[in-house]
Order: structure tokens, then sequence, then C-alpha cells
């Protein structure tokens, strides 16, 4: 796990924690090229420079968003962002966490990306990748 992750990590609750681990460990076992470091204050994982998911701790809990989760067609991720194509879950408990689904919106992550690296050289437009 990268050291700063690691780091922000420590910093939460033990609940929260174990949480945070959790999704790293899932993340970076199955996004294995992926390049992750704090970004904005928290854990993000990249695939070519493009922001794919990351988590934060929030009010509700700790929560999980994939920048393009909107388009995955998943009904447990009903958080959804109201000016990009952000969808994201919020977790309490590590059990909470269920394995294949994580799977499966993490190899959807790697399918379904809309280009938010180049977000400000188009002016707010969003296209697809």
């Amino acid at each position: 796990m990268n050291a700063e992750i690691a780091t922000y990590n420590a910093q939460q609750t033990a609940s929260d924690e174990a949480i945070a681990n959790a999704l790293a460990q899932l993340i970076d076992q199955e996004l294995t090229e992926a390049e992750n470091k704090i970004w904005h204050g928290h854990p993000v994982w990249f695939l070519n420079d493009n922001p794919i998911v990351g988590y934060s701790k929030q009010k509700q809990g700790v929560r999980l968003m994939f920048w393009s989760g909107a388009d995955f067609e998943e009904d447990d991720l009903n958080v959804r962002g109201k000016k990009f194509k952000d969808a994201s879950i919020f977790f309490n408990e590590v059990a909470e966490i269920e394995e294949s689904k994580l799977q499966r919106w993490l190899k959807k992550s790697r399918e379904i990306q809309w280009d938010y690296k180049n977000i400000v050289k188009r002016k707010g437009r969003l296209e697809r990748l």
C-alpha cells in the first residue's frame, strides 16, 4: 500500500481505518496497473492520469466514489453527483463491503471512463473514453 494512503487510513477511527484498509487492498488487487496517491486530501487511483476510484471519510461514513460510476448501471452506487458522472456508496462497517460487487465495479471502472484528466482543457465538458 502507498505510504501516504497508509498514513491517511491510520488517521481514521479504528472502524473507519478497517474499512479504508479493506478498500485499498481490494482496489490494489483489481487495479494493479493504477497509480494511487493522496489527491485533494483523499486516496485516489488513476489509470493513465484519469481519476477512477477513491474514498474519503464523510459524516455518513466512508464514501467510496467512482468518477464514472453513474454509467455502471449499479443500484448500490446510489449517491450520484449533480454535476459530473460520479456515483458512490457509503460504508459504516467493514462487513458491509461485498468483495464480489466491489470487484465488478472496479472492472467496470476500467472499461467505462469519462475523461476527467482533460476537463479543464475542455472548459468543464466531459467526453467518454
